[in-house]
Order: structure tokens, then sequence, then C-alpha cells
């Protein structure tokens, strides 16, 4: 039996919901569907083993997460099949196999921290501040980089000393089951649970009264309803939500040296990315070539079943997001925006499929400009005026990511300082570094994560004065 096969029977079940593979609807096997009790015996647990985890020193903690690391790299390849075949993206390229390897990176980087605590001292007093766990952490991810940010909410929350209790997406419960089967080879029991299932168990776990902090990466829509959720109980949240990251092009930059990155701060992932560019903003004396560079980068990007190595784009994960982002396409061309490339999948083929598409000439009031397309469509607007491309930039209510690309850095920082997110790259767009704070603003969430600051998320301050 091959690595990837025992891997899968671990978590595989003989009934249950059934899980396909969105590139060739294969079947991959069922998995476990759980329920609010299921959460209620999960919340138990990690309540008992709360305690042990938290007794023991940063030191200690570290190593565990040193050790989760060693287990993920120990079976790299066999994940990274599971998660091309679960969630359609491409073993090479920024995907599946650079998603596992992050997973380690993660772990080893948050280990690596210094712990938060800290004394202040004057002349009239001394207050000792030192970061205690919460308790239980709920953490609800999402399915386009199920494996990583599943990694970004438990590597904070027990280095700072709590259990965690997982509720995966119902579109990739397998890659996480994984992941989890895999760190738990090293860590205590109970330390860290899933609990696969639908909208009730996600419900059931941000309502729960043993519930002492919840973090939840997806949809803007769904974390509005977890903020409702979390009121009765006063919850803590980190809520890392939708996004609609513009990208600025100012005209002193130089489209063939910025065209490959350009692409693939749209494009990593399929466009199946929150911090992913959505819309871009190119000054009309650089349209057309800026056009024609995102052009040929994505001509020479292959499509196609994750597991070809030759693939660096795949499927859309599931046919809803597919429907998304095909009937904003459809939109657009209809009100006379150009297509340079795409927007015409093939219906019959197997899989999800949505062609690499590049929208130019479109209006900026266009829904596919406006509104969260999260998939292989990038809008290209021209503008004359930058100042109205920053207004068109910061005009949503959303506040992820942005970028602006330039030839002169501190021009481009003097744009990127009057840009309305909680994070603007230059000439770069959607690199998130485990040791610099990431979070959102206005829709897009709020609390941050990674680094120090990550890691004060996840636990209370207590001071003593004196």
């Amino acid at each position: 039996m091959s690595d990837f096969s025992a891997l899968l029977e671990s978590v595989v079940t003989s009934e249950g919901q059934e899980i396909f593979n969105p590139a060739t609807g294969e079947s991959l096997g069922c998995c476990p569907v759980g329920t609010p009790a299921d959460v209620d015996a999960a919340v138990a647990r990690a309540r008992a083993a709360a305690p042990g985890l938290a007794q023991l020193s940063h030191e200690e903690r570290s190593e565990l997460l040193m050790r989760a690391a060693d287990a993920i790299e120990a079976k790299a390849e066999a994940l990274a099949e599971l998660l091309s075949r679960e969630q359609g993206k491409p073993l090479n390229g920024p995907n599946a196999r650079f998603e596992v390897g992050a997973c380690a990176g993660w772990l080893r980087a948050t280990a690596s921290f210094d712990s938060p605590d800290y004394v202040a001292v004057d002349a009239d007093v001394t207050a000792t501040v030192t970061y205690k766990p919460l308790g239980v952490v709920g953490a609800i991810g999402p399915w386009n980089w199920p494996m990583m940010i599943t990694i970004w909410q438990i590597a904070p929350a027990v280095r700072m000393g709590n259990t965690v209790v997982v509720k995966p997406s119902e579109y990739t419960p397998l890659s996480v089951l994984a992941l989890v089967k895999t760190i738990n080879e090293v860590l205590p029991q109970d330390v860290v649970q899933v609990v696969t299932g639908g909208g009730d168990v996600g419900a059931a776990l941000s309502t729960h009264a043993g519930i002492d902090k919840l973090m939840f990466t997806g949809s803007t829509a769904t974390g509005k309803k977890i903020v409702s959720a979390s009121a009765e109980g006063l919850t803590p949240l980190t809520l890392e939500l939708g996004g609609n990251d513009a990208g600025i092009v100012l005209d002193d930059a130089d489209p063939a040296a910025i065209a490959g990155d350009l692409f693939w701060g749209a494009f990593i992932n399929t466009g199946q990315t929150c911090a992913a560019m959505k819309r871009l903003y190119v000054p009309a004396s650089l349209y057309d070539a800026v056009c024609d560079a995102l052009l040929a980068v994505a001509e020479a990007s292959p499509m196609g079943v994750g597991l070809d190595e030759n693939n660096v784009l795949g499927p859309l994960q599931n046919k809803a997001q597919f429907d998304i982002v095909d009937g904003l396409v459809k939109e657009a061309v209809a009100s006379g925006a150009r297509v340079l490339t795409g927007a015409n999948p093939d219906y019959e083929a197997p899989g999800y499929f949505y062609p690499t598409t590049l929208i130019a000439d479109i209006d900026p009031e266009n829904p596919l400009v406006t509104e969260e397309q999260f998939g292989p469509a990038l809008p290209i607007i021209k503008y004359t005026d930058l100042d109205w491309a920053i207004e068109q930039a910061n005009s949503l209510d959303v506040g992820l990511g942005s970028s602006v690309w330039s030839s002169d850095r501190d021009r481009a920082l003097g744009v990127a300082s009057r840009l309305e997110a909680g994070t603007t790259w230059i000439n770069s767009h959607g690199a998130v570094d485990p040791r610099v704070p990431f979070g959102g603003i206005k829709s897009s969430g709020y609390g941050v994560e990674f680094g120090t600051e990550g890691l004060k998320g996840l636990a209370y301050p207590h001071i003593i004065n004196g």
C-alpha cells in the first residue's frame, strides 16, 4: 500500500458524506458527519486536557510544535497528494506541496517566537505582564487553503497553552483530518481534535459555552452570523473574512518586469485566496503593455488535473464557486467588456475548470469589479487620474489587502499610505509571513494573526502590580 493510500484509508469511513475530486469527479471515499453532540464531547475532552497543556512552559510547547512539523514533513508527499485530490490544486507551483511545506514552516516559526510576557518598570511601579491561556479554542476553517489555515489557527493556540477543536469545511474535511491525525502522533491526547460536518456543527461550536476563543476564516456573510452567535457568551473572536483586493500600477512601472508577480498575485490557488488581487487599476499610458504582459504569463501557465506535474492552475473547488465566477464573467462580457483570454468554459468536460480569464476595458462599477469573484478571472481597469484610482481602491466595504506597483519605492510608499487595508504590498501581492501580523479592516474582519501580536490574541494578559 502506498503512503497516500494508507493516509487516505486512515481518514475515510464506509459511510457518511462522500467526497469527490473537483478535477475529475473521482470519489475519494466518505467522511464522518458529526453532530452537535460530537461537538459537546470534543469540547469536554479539550477542557479536560487544557490544564496539562497550560502547565507546560513556552519552551516545552514550542518543542511540541517542532515535533509536529517533523511529523508533517515525514508525510509531506502523501499529504500533498490528498490535498490535490480533494481541494483540486496542483502539486506544483504555489499549490499543494507549497501548502504542506508552509504548514511545517509555520509551526517552526511560531515555535521560535519569544514569549510576549514582559515587565514594565518605573520609579513608582513594577508591573509584570504574563499572557495566560484562554482555555479551549474553536477553529473554523475554509476550503481554499484547508491545511495551511488550520495550522495558522492551531499553532499559536497550542503555543500559548490552549487546546483546540477544529471544524473544517465540509468541502475539504479529509485533508484536515489527515493533517490533524499526523500532528496528533506527537501531540498530547485531546490537545487538538476535529469534528467534521455541516453548518449545524459550525453553529454548535460557535455558540458553545465551553469555547473560550473562536477563530474563523471564511466569508463575510458567515462571519457576521458568528459575531451574532458569539454575543450571548461574549466569546472573543478573530475573523479573517472576504476581500476584494485592489492592485494599483503606477505609470513608472515596467510591465514586463512585474507581469509574473502581478499574475500570481491574482491567480495563486487559481484565484481562490482571500488576499488575492481581485481588481487591477492600470494607467492609460501602460494599459496595453500590462494587458499584453499578463496575457503572455497566462498563456504560459497550464491548467489541469493537479496530479499532472506540468500543471500550475487547477479547478475551482466546488460547483457553487464555479457558478459564481461564471455568472460574474458572463455579466461583464454582456456589458461590453473585452475578453483578453478565457471566459469560455467547457461545461461538458469533467471537473470544475474555469479557464484563466483576463477582462479589459471594463466599467469600474461592473459586478466583476465590485464583488469578490474568488476565482481565475481578473478585471483590469484603466485610469488616467491616480487620485481616482486610489479612491476606487478604497471605495468598497472590504479591506484585507492591496498593492502598489512602481519602480520608485518612495512614490509607491506614498500611495500605499493612502490605501485602506490591513496589508499593502509593494511590487507583490498576497505574500504572508509568519513573523508579520496579518488581518483585515472593514468587512474583512478584525483581530490579527501571526507573529507575537497573533500570540497575544490567543491569551489574556494577567498583570501583577507591585
